[in-house]
């Protein structure tokens, strides 16, 4: 049986906040749906209307309540600007591990923010949740998500054949990992 999460408001420490998503949200909904790529890979409708962006708000709170992970709303502090989203998904935590994944949208690439949040909540996971193992799969050419993983520490473990549907093809991802004695 599936118990109801509680999605915190966590502190990066390096300018960001992650805070549990709300329905003002909504523009940063309609701003990833109009990405190439984010529709393809998550539950971002495309195209987008304000129903579908209800329901998606909507979703993200049902992963909580269902116990699914922890979806949080990547904001900038100084001016809470909407940055992207990172959850924490907990599907295989009674094997010790957890799964990432996030996404920043257009106008707020290259500022640090998917590093901030992906540190943040991937110690948040090791420590607090004591989950020994974090995991990510990132395909092969998103050069920009590779050096994400790298620099909020992840390591790379090696490549799975295709491993996801993306669209209408498999896809090979690396896989990523990060545990408790790589934070020392």
């Amino acid at each position: 049986m599936n118990q109801s999460l509680e999605v915190p408001h966590l502190d990066t420490g390096h300018g960001y906040l992650l805070r549990p998503w709300q329905m003002d949200d909504l523009a940063l909904v309609r701003e990833a749906s109009a990405d190439d790529y984010i529709p393809l890979i998550t539950t971002v409708p495309s195209p987008y209307s304000d129903a579908e962006g209800t329901a998606f708000v909507h979703r993200q709170w049902g992963r909580a309540v269902s116990g699914a992970g922890y979806p949080f709303v990547v904001v900038r502090a100084e001016d809470g600007k909407l940055m992207g989203t990172i959850g924490l998904w907990v599907r295989d935590r009674a094997q010790g591990r957890a799964s990432l994944g996030y996404w920043v949208v257009e106008s707020a690439r290259g500022q640090g923010a998917a590093v901030a949040a992906l540190r943040a909540t991937a110690t948040w996971g090791l420590r607090e949740l004591a989950i020994p193992r974090m995991e990510l799969h990132i395909e092969p050419w998103n050069a920009a998500s590779l050096k994400t993983a790298e620099r909020a520490g992840f390591l790379r473990e090696g490549l799975l054949r295709s491993w996801q549907q993306v669209g209408d093809q498999r896809c090979d991802m690396y896989m990523y990992s990060l545990l408790a004695a790589d934070l020392a």
